[in-house]
């Protein structure tokens, strides 16, 4: 039996520019991961069917922001030669295999899915949820099977998503014969990159709330939004003790800063741990620790601030990277569909037992 290729399957919503929550969180894996030559593909999704489940109300909101996240993809490293960026509504084959998989879930197992709940309550949709909302989930199997992925880069809170996949995947081969491949989740080394609270202290960073830091934001606007972080509210002065806990400039830290980011920006301390150590005790600054931010960050984005707009002044380029990767995918997703469709006997005209069946049947 010829070994299993090992293929990525991720993406994102494009409901808005993607910020350093994503950044941290999975789009620096992303990079990570497809430059290691470990991994046969990867295919990347601009989730925007999946967006309207619960936007369907404001189409142009999506239609806005297919572009801004290919160039967040571009510009921090995807690289069009080694991943495919695509488009999931181009993709028919995903809404044909969500129809056949919606069998195989019950409506009780969805309302359980803890992912699908807190979104639910987060949207004040428990009078009035969409069905498509409701089943995004099976939509979310559909993705990851059409493309056979063996690995699924992912936050914790998707989780219990990627175990909704397995479910779904484990049923059709125990109906149908083994034909889907079984994803694993691949979660983000730093702990402190799976969840980076928003600027202001929130746990989530969110675009309605305004407490993002977004790969595109100019060099003025980072400073800007770094220098009004929420730190501990109890430090009031220079020599007041501060907690780390919980602080906002502090998870940051522990998210991108290096070691060799003191040696550059702040050599009189030797690492983070003596920064905290001196926050804690008393007698260091919030105006400091948030330049050191500021240099850090700056540090990490500004490669990104400039690849995007190489690509901004080339669209067409970025378009075509588009298409193409939306046509690859939909190759891929085709041929799963067929395999999906023989499995269940349903591909009655690429079956030429089926004639031959039923003429004996009627003989």
């Amino acid at each position: 039996m010829p070994e299993t290729k090992k293929v990525i399957l991720t993406g994102d919503r494009p409901t808005g520019k993607l910020h350093i929550g994503h950044y941290a969180g999975s789009l620096k894996q992303r990079v990570t991961l497809q430059n290691s030559g470990a991994y046969d593909e990867i295919y990347i999704m601009i989730a925007d069917a999946q967006a309207l489940t619960d936007n369907a109300d404001h189409p142009e909101k999506i239609r806005d922001n297919i572009m801004e996240v290919a160039l967040d993809y571009l510009s921090i490293g995807i690289d069009p030669a080694k991943s495919s960026i695509f488009i999931q509504s181009h993709i028919a084959e995903l809404t044909e295999l969500s129809f056949y998989y919606m069998n195989l879930v019950t409506l009780s197992r969805l309302e359980r899915n803890p992912t699908v709940k807190s979104e639910i309550q987060m949207r004040n949709f428990e009078t009035s949820i969409p069905v498509g909302f409701l089943t995004y989930p099976i939509s979310q199997a559909a993705d990851i099977t059409a493309f056979a992925a063996t690995t699924v880069p992912v936050g914790a809170d998707q989780a219990p998503m990627l175990e909704q996949t397995k479910e779904i995947v484990h049923k059709f081969n125990a109906v149908y014969g083994e034909t889907l491949t079984e994803p694993q989740i691949l979660l983000p080394d730093n702990q402190a990159c799976l969840r980076l609270p928003g600027t202001d202290g929130k746990a989530k960073m969110s675009k309605s709330l305004g407490n993002c830091i977004y790969l595109s934001d100019s060099e003025e606007t980072l400073k800007t939004k770094v220098m009004s972080m929420f730190t501990d509210p109890g430090h009031i002065r220079v020599q007041d003790p501060g907690r780390v806990e919980g602080n906002t400039v502090f998870i940051y830290l522990d998210a991108f800063s290096r070691q060799e980011h003191f040696a550059e920006y702040l050599p009189e301390y030797a690492g983070l741990d003596e920064l905290k150590e001196h926050y804690t005790r008393g007698g260091l600054g919030d105006v400091k620790v948030k330049k050191f931010l500021l240099n850090v960050l700056l540090e990490e984005l500004n490669p990104v601030r400039t690849l995007r707009k190489s690509y901004e002044k080339d669209m067409e380029r970025v378009y075509e990277i588009l298409r193409s990767g939306s046509e690859k995918a939909k190759e891929t997703a085709a041929a799963t569909l067929g395999k999906v469709k023989h499995a269940m006997r349903i591909d009655y005209f690429d079956d030429a037992t089926f004639l031959s069946e039923q003429k004996a049947k009627f003989s």
